[in-house]
């Protein structure tokens, strides 16, 4: 079984000799490498409910999710998990996303990376979950039941690519989730910046633009993390998810990718000192085409400025 081969910078460590040099992970950090599945019917999409354990915690449900062993290719841990989750057997892997975030653990913090497969399975089967699951069911939504951080970070994520229905943005420790953009006409050129947030439920609770002169791309797109940053901390949020459709930033961000351009290394440091006034936050890449009112917002300022 194969994947295509248009695949995320971020996926190309994982298959080759170079990816000591590919991915420049802080001093420190620890990093966290997960395959995740999505099983889709007419009634949902698939999920599974962990055991309990030993541990006294609440009961989630999540993805068919899988670590990558030693010499295996990420479609193959995938293959393996879903088989060792649920007992079925792909008939087909399509990759479909790659995502990065940034969450606390303990005094440290954890970079995660999450590569998303679509797994083509046949309808005659049903699930029998075992290993550390205990139950399945599909779900076309949110309610109803309590899903894990990473099923939700991918759930909102990929849903409208699966259902062409939009799915309110939230996160799994009741925080807020901005949206952010950064636009440049010309790179440089007269640039603006927009921010979009969401309260728990998805409600829009506010959205601005603004212009910042004139700018390159990736300065623009800074300057929108910078701002989201700083509205957050003027609302007294403290567990937030900012979500771009700059790659670039958010892998910097995370702390998978090293920043090495003079002109954002002021932006990112002042982003440093910033993020310490949080308890939890998280980056998350999203395509353009799910960050429009961000979008909107940064266009507006700059068509602002040039219609006076």
């Amino acid at each position: 079984m194969g994947v295509s081969h248009k695949i995320l910078p971020t996926l190309y460590i994982l298959r080759g000799k170079q990816a000591g040099r590919a991915f420049k992970i802080k001093v420190g950090m620890k990093q966290r490498i997960r395959v995740v599945g999505l099983v889709q019917n007419e009634n949902g999409v698939l999920i599974l409910k962990r055991s309990r354990g030993r541990s006294e915690s609440p009961v989630f449900w999540e993805l068919p999710i899988g670590k990558i062993r030693f010499g295996e290719q990420p479609e193959e841990a995938m293959a393996r998990s879903l088989t060792e989750c649920t007992g079925l057997v792909a008939d087909s892997i399509t990759l479909k996303d790659v995502i990065t975030f940034l969450a606390p653990e303990g005094s440290s913090q954890l970079s995660n990376l999450y590569i998303i497969y679509e797994l083509g399975v046949s309808q005659n089967l049903k699930p029998t979950p075992k290993d550390r699951y205990t139950a399945y069911k599909y779900i076309k939504d949110f309610g109803g039941v309590k899903l894990d951080e990473t099923t939700i970070s991918v759930l909102e994520i990929e849903w409208n690519k699966i259902t062409a229905s939009h799915i309110s943005p939230r996160t799994a420790a009741n925080g807020v989730t901005i949206y952010v953009d950064g636009a440049s006409r010309g790179n440089p050129g007269p640039s603006g910046i927009g921010y979009c947030i969401h309260d728990e439920s998805g409600k829009i609770i506010e959205r601005n633009g603004e212009f910042i002169g004139f700018a390159t791309s990736r300065v623009a797109e800074y300057y929108a993390m910078k701002k989201g940053i700083e509205r957050a901390i003027e609302l007294g949020l403290k567990t937030v998810r900012f979500i771009s459709d700059s790659l670039m930033v958010v892998n910097q961000l995370n702390g998978i990718f090293k920043v090495k351009n003079q002109d954002i290394l002021p932006i990112y440091q002042e982003i440093q000192k910033n993020l310490k006034q949080f308890d939890a936050v998280s980056f998350t890449h999203v395509p353009r085409s799910q960050n429009l009112a961000a979008d909107a917002e940064a266009n507006d300022a700059i068509d602002e400025i040039l219609r006076k």
